[in-house]
């Protein structure tokens, strides 16, 4: 397709015409396809059914029954897998229970509830007229901007560059604005662009100057080990917020939800010892120990990083000719036609597409009209609010093959009748 401003008045008019009638086929076939959500396909989880089984029974190395009470802060082999893995110091790591979506919101609710490091709660601050503030990079996650809408804080969105958030605003509002708490991260295959954080950026949030004592980066590296295409190193948050003379500025976040089950897997929060210690005294008031029995295993199942690192390798395997699949169609039909601009991620689950700005509410709901679900437009924003109407985040993950391709060009054809619509109507 040549760019759509090559086209008269009258050819798009034609175009228009014939994608309508697909798109009226399309319905006919009354699919009932899902790209909303990053899901693993049942192929993916029935490589993990091994884990089910306890082959070396449920004692731990110390001796103690992992089927009884106890070790709030998880089991020394769980944590000290999932330090060896991600580089951390198991004494910084406290395991969770499935999800790490939940520590975070813990996370944050206590620092709403009791503030830290002897600083007001955060929620003092609302009853004061001043809410706290939160920088969210956009696009983002949108169960992160949730967090955020649901506890009363106030989102800011910073955008989100190549290699980590437009760090020339983020410095200057942290530093002058000391209602300004925290920054939302997601430094590897961020969801849903695929952006990797650089050294430079990591070094920059580690060490900037903030005017809140108690600012606090929420690092969630949920595909931390998702890589499908190239691997890319991380450099070490907590560590550089120790170099960079603030043990305390970084929450770490991590799970297994997208490498074993999403629904029983395990999750970790990490940061330097003063906070590792409070959160530890808020959550002994909520349970007496998360599930040992699942660490354990996962300890039991991997037992060495490297077998963590081969069972990624072949999930990729898995997933890269799906996302081979949506990239090569995207640029088989839409390269170069102006409608829509799309991210080619090394690894992580989605793929951003940008469409035709005011386009993509009308995309997700022409997609929805022949049976393909996305994520709803505006998700990847806080409070659904994408100010362009541009953004849709595409999952293919859970999808077959067979299923993924019909959507996609179900997709493909929504954004076309979308892009041209606009592009008429603006010449009437």
């Amino acid at each position: 397709m040549r760019h759509v401003t090559e086209y008269s008045k009258q050819e798009l008019n034609d175009m228009l015409k014939e994608l309508t009638i697909q798109f009226q086929e399309a319905k006919k076939l009354n699919l009932k396809l899902n790209m909303a959500r990053g899901k693993p396909a049942a192929a993916q989880l029935d490589m993990n059914m091994g884990l089910l089984e306890f082959p070396e029974g449920c004692t731990l190395e110390d001796g103690t029954d992992a089927r009884n009470y106890g070790v709030l802060e998880g089991i020394p082999e769980c944590r000290r897998l999932l330090g060896r893995l991600l580089g951390l110091k198991p004494d910084q790591i406290i395991i969770g229970g499935n999800s790490s979506l939940n520590l975070m919101f813990d996370t944050m609710a206590y620092h709403c509830l009791f503030g830290t490091q002897g600083e007001k709660p955060w929620s003092f601050y609302a009853y004061e007229g001043s809410p706290v503030k939160f920088l969210c990079p956009v696009p983002g996650y949108d169960r992160h901007f949730q967090i955020c809408e649901e506890l009363g804080i106030q989102m800011i969105p910073v955008p989100l560059l190549e290699d980590g958030p437009d760090m020339e605003m983020v410095e200057a509002m942290v530093r002058e604005d000391a209602s300004i708490k925290g920054i939302w991260c997601v430094p590897l295959h961020s969801n849903p662009q695929g952006v990797c954080y650089s050294d430079r950026v990591v070094d920059r949030l580690a060490s900037m100057e903030t005017a809140a004592p108690d600012f606090r980066i929420f690092w969630d590296n949920a595909y931390g080990v998702h890589h499908i295409y190239q691997e890319v190193p991380l450099k070490n948050i907590l560590e550089a917020c120790e170099a960079g003379g603030h043990p305390n500025r970084a929450y770490y976040f991590f799970s297994t939800s997208k490498i074993t089950f999403p629904g029983a897997g395990i999750s970790l929060i990490a940061s330097g010892p003063d906070n590792m210690k409070e959160f530890k005294g808020h959550m002994s008031s909520q349970t007496i120990g998360h599930d040992k029995l699942n660490q354990l295993r996962h300890v039991q199942y991997f037992k060495t990083p490297e077998n963590i690192r081969a069972h990624m390798a072949a999930l990729a395997e898995v997933l890269r000719p799906k996302f081979d699949m949506v990239l090569n169609r995207l640029e088989e039909e839409l390269e170069g036609s102006g409608l829509a601009v799309w991210s080619r991620p090394k690894g992580g689950y989605f793929i951003s597409l940008d469409t035709l700005s005011g386009c993509a509410k009308r995309t997700v709901q022409l997609a929805k009209e022949a049976g393909v679900t996305l994520t709803g437009a505006g998700a990847t924003y806080p409070y659904k609010r994408d100010p362009q109407d541009r953004n849709i985040r595409i999952a293919p993950t859970y999808p077959t093959p067979e299923e993924l391709k019909s959507a996609v060009d179900i997709f493909i054809l929504c954004v076309k009748i979308a892009g041209i619509e606009s592009v008429v109507n603006q010449g009437n």
